[in-house]
């Protein structure tokens, strides 16, 4: 590497310290596929730990009390008795007591599952399990239940996996500096959740899509959801995102890698889903 490659790194030592500790946990990350055992991911980024859990979800609870609160008023926000909210609260009835394998926290969420009327195609989960859909997201690809379910696990696994955490901790380090890092409690925790406020529009890396990707797919398939909707999912968004502003793809993996991902993946998790339906037969 060239000196004056290295010069930005040796002027802000907080981010130099940030893409060191992320090298080391990718390289640490994931490892053979055993099938039938589920994914291997890896342990969740120690840099989450800097950013208050309890904090942040109280700060996610707000923002999204707010949200329903908005489209509310906009007449946007489906009704108890909607029956594709109803088949959302179904799908996500079943996956979300599969989540404490991702994070032991999460059998304490207060989870909640809401949907907008919007074009948008989008889905969210944020730090405490509040889900929202967007109904675009389900009228403009035709979801079926397991393509659904797909989709609510990888938004579910952003939060288990809390990826939030992890970038606003990495923004923090970056942008409060080296003091931070002997003040990760008190006022600096706090100023890093600030750095947050924008939960709802919070950007996660490639590697967190990666990370998501696969943990929704287990979750998916515990429950009883074919993973292989993940195949058919990201072929519909791929199609649906052709035109997007190259902005989308700079987080994301390409389409043709994460469906390569799945496939190549879904050897460790089609046995768990074949175990939960036959479960659910002799139910």
């Amino acid at each position: 590497m060239s000196p004056s490659s290295d010069a930005p790194l040796t002027r802000n030592p907080a981010a130099a310290l940030v893409a060191c500790i992320s090298l080391a946990l990718t390289a640490c990350a994931g490892g053979d596929i055993k099938p039938g055992e589920g994914v291997n991911v890896g342990d969740p980024s120690m840099l989450r730990k800097i950013v208050p859990a309890e904090q942040l979800e109280q700060s996610s609870a707000t923002q999204y009390a707010a949200l329903l609160s908005d489209n509310r008023g906009k007449g946007t926000l489906a009704a108890d008795d909607d029956p594709q909210l109803g088949r959302l609260r179904r799908i996500a009835a079943r996956i979300t007591p599969e989540a404490r394998r991702f994070n032991d926290h999460a059998s304490k969420w207060a989870w909640e599952v809401n949907l907008i009327r919007s074009s948008e195609i989008n889905a969210f989960c944020m730090p405490g399990g509040k889900i929202a859909f967007y109904t675009g997201i389900i009228d403009t690809l035709k979801l079926s239940d397991d393509e659904i379910a797909v989709v609510m696990g990888h938004e579910m696994a952003h939060a288990l996996r809390e990826h939030g955490r992890e970038q606003i901790a990495k923004a923090g380090l970056t942008n409060v500096g080296t003091q931070v890092l002997t003040q990760a409690t008190g006022d600096s925790a706090g100023t890093l959740v600030k750095t947050g406020a924008g939960l709802l529009t919070l950007k996660f890396s490639r590697d967190d899509e990666t990370d998501a990707d696969l943990v929704g797919l287990e979750l998916a398939a515990r429950a009883g959801f074919d993973p292989r909707a993940g195949v058919s999912l990201w072929k519909k968004m791929a199609q649906a995102a052709k035109g997007a502003p190259m902005e989308w793809f700079s987080t994301h993996p390409s389409s043709d890698n994460r469906v390569a991902t799945i496939e190549r993946n879904l050897p460790a998790v089609l046995p768990l889903y074949k175990e939960a339906r036959a479960t659910r037969k002799s139910a």
